[in-house]
């Protein structure tokens, strides 16, 4: 017998930061699973060459232009989605690589704003829906920073571990309630921003993050991740997914080739 996850039609899925990377790749593997796709990312042009690559495949989308760190624009962009059976909080990003000492508080407050405040206020928004749909599903995207801390990276790990704070809390507070939470941790991801944005536009710098490393993962594999998440059966919960190469055995460990 097929799961209710399965069975149900025009299902619909909300995915944040949707205008590129992992946001982009997820919306299009979940319009490939059958959702009706709402996208949501800050840059308006970037978002619907998005969502015209996934009609072009014959999906389902629609996309809205949104800052999540604006409560105000999520308030209203939550009244435009009719009903949301599956929320993917994939906005957020790294800024600064400088070590505490000379970190600049506001890298670590930005990182802060969108990575947890942001999650925080669009799953606020739209949790009345998900709770209606009677079947819902948040997913918070995390890292392996979550977890372990590393030079240069303690804004980012506070930030993600914050992330990874708000997941674990929802699922307790909405225990016996129609709603599944899911986080996903990747490690080393090579996309075309992430690193980009960290090193401050230098790519050099950018490109020497996965130098030598054999296949890192790419934006595709988690978002084939987060696909095989949602479409579980309703009454599985994938607590938490961490993601990793084959060639990264931990925050520290990785193997690479000349």
């Amino acid at each position: 017998m097929a799961s209710p996850v399965h069975a149900r039609q025009s299902r619909t899925a909300v995915v944040t930061g949707g205008s590129s990377g992992i946001g982009a790749a997820t919306a299009r593997e979940l319009a490939r699973a059958g959702f009706d796709v709402v996208l949501a990312a800050r840059r308006a042009d970037r978002l619907e060459a998005v969502a015209r690559e996934i009609r072009a495949e014959g999906g389902a989308v629609r996309a809205y232009p949104l800052d999540v760190t604006d409560r105000e624009a999520v308030a209203a962009f939550a009244e435009q989605v009719e009903v949301c059976d599956v929320l993917v909080n994939v906005a957020g990003g790294a800024y600064g690589v400088e070590e505490v000492a000379d970190a600049d508080p506001g890298d670590w407050g930005r990182m802060y704003e969108v990575n947890v405040l942001g999650a925080l206020k669009v799953t606020q928004a739209l949790l009345p829906k998900l709770l209606a749909s009677g079947d819902g599903t948040v997913v918070v995207l995390t890292s392996t920073a979550s977890f372990t801390c590393y030079e240069g990276g303690g804004g980012y790990s506070a930030a993600k571990h914050g992330a990874h704070v708000l997941a674990e809390t929802l699922r307790l507070e909405s225990c016996g309630q129609p709603l599944r939470v899911i986080e996903i941790a990747p490690g080393m991801v090579q996309t075309e921003e992430f690193s980009l944005n960290r090193y401050r536009g230098d790519a050099t710098k950018a490109d020497a993050v996965y130098a030598g490393v054999p296949d890192p993962l790419v934006a595709e594999d988690v978002a084939d991740a987060v696909a095989w998440a949602v479409t579980r059966p309703s009454h599985v919960n994938v607590d938490l997914m961490v993601v990793r190469p084959r060639a990264q055995a931990a925050q520290h460990k990785v193997h690479r080739v000349p």
